[in-house]
């Protein structure tokens, strides 16, 4: 499969810090895609990525730099630049400056890519979804985050690692806010195809709601242990966008924990990250998962969240 969408596919990184050039890495190994352009407001950096990526590859995929006019039949747009989240922040606290460098950025992309797919991945990703939404005027199907899949992503990883076994043989999520207002979706969670409870009483595990508790603070807290030992993340998120791009490129229909515009939980016009099916014409909703009361709760929390940072942003 990888062949036959190779051909002709071009794919724009817009950023070559340390998620852009991890990404533009990572799909340039995976060879589905012909060609990778990376934009940068330093171009030199993006020349020098862009000459390093070609010395590694092991396929006909080629890397140069480019600029905006570049995006020109893109069938991704991956936006991944912005200020990094630095040890002792969070997320929303680059909500501002970040926005800032969307408004400026996603006009561009559409001028000279109006039929692209539009992937965020810088942080608050929730919020600059709906920023680069409003920014793009792109239909609602065209413009998603990253959101959550590296948080589901961790909390399976976690998981394997607290029950001793494969994350493969996790089924988990999370959704909400790619932040500390994220939901682990407990009550659907299993392990080889078991109810998480049924799972641990067959192998006489503590089932234990402070045990999961402290998981997900782990999982919650995995960039700022991340960032305070290595200053950044890069590969799991580098990984993410690529499942990302995969499922849309592949025209897989694979559901994915990303974030999109909408009405959820109560709170009109944020995006928020729920299991969404992906394909060639982009984002799509699927039936809404069902959430326990609890979890309920806590989403429409995360929700209101974002909604309040929006606000603040007067981006509406």
């Amino acid at each position: 499969m990888a062949e036959s969408i190779s051909k002709g596919v071009k794919i724009v990184v817009i950023g070559v810090g340390s998620v852009g050039s991890a990404t533009a890495y990572t799909l340039l190994l995976s060879g589905i895609v012909s060609e990778i352009v990376l934009i940068d407001v330093n171009k030199d950096k993006a020349e020098g990525e862009s000459m390093d990526l070609n010395h590694a590859a092991s396929s006909d995929t080629k890397s140069r730099a480019g600029d905006y006019p570049d995006c020109a039949d893109a069938a991704i747009v991956i936006v991944t630049c912005g200020i990094n989240q630095k040890h002792g922040q969070t997320r929303m606290d680059l909500a501002a400056k970040n926005a800032a460098i969307m408004q400026d950025i996603i006009p561009n992309v559409a001028k000279y890519a109006p039929d692209t797919i539009l992937l965020i991945a810088t942080n608050p990703v929730d919020v600059l979804t709906y920023v680069s939404y409003k920014a793009s005027g792109f239909p609602l199907n065209r413009v998603l985050g990253s959101g959550t899949v590296l948080d589901t992503a961790r909390l399976k990883y976690i998981l394997g690692e607290h029950f001793d076994i494969s994350p493969d043989s996790v089924d988990a999520c999370v959704i909400g806010e790619h932040g500390d207002s994220g939901v682990p979706v407990w009550s659907l969670t299993s392990i080889d195809g078991m109810k998480l409870r049924d799972y641990c009483e067959s192998k006489n595990h503590s089932h234990d709601d402070a045990i999961y508790h402290k998981i997900f603070e782990q999982t919650r807290d995995a960039a700022y242990d991340i960032i305070k030992r290595k200053g950044y993340t890069s590969y799991g998120i580098a990984a993410g966008l690529l499942r990302i791009v995969k499922a849309i490129l592949g025209d897989t229909n694979t559901k994915l924990t990303v974030s999109t515009v909408g009405d959820y939980y109560g709170v009109e016009n944020i995006a928020i990250s729920v299991p969404m099916k992906l394909n060639k014409s982009g984002v799509h909703p699927t039936d809404q998962i069902p959430l326990d009361e609890k979890e309920t709760e806590l989403m429409k929390k995360s929700s209101r969240q974002i909604k309040s940072a929006l606000k603040n942003l007067k981006v509406e």
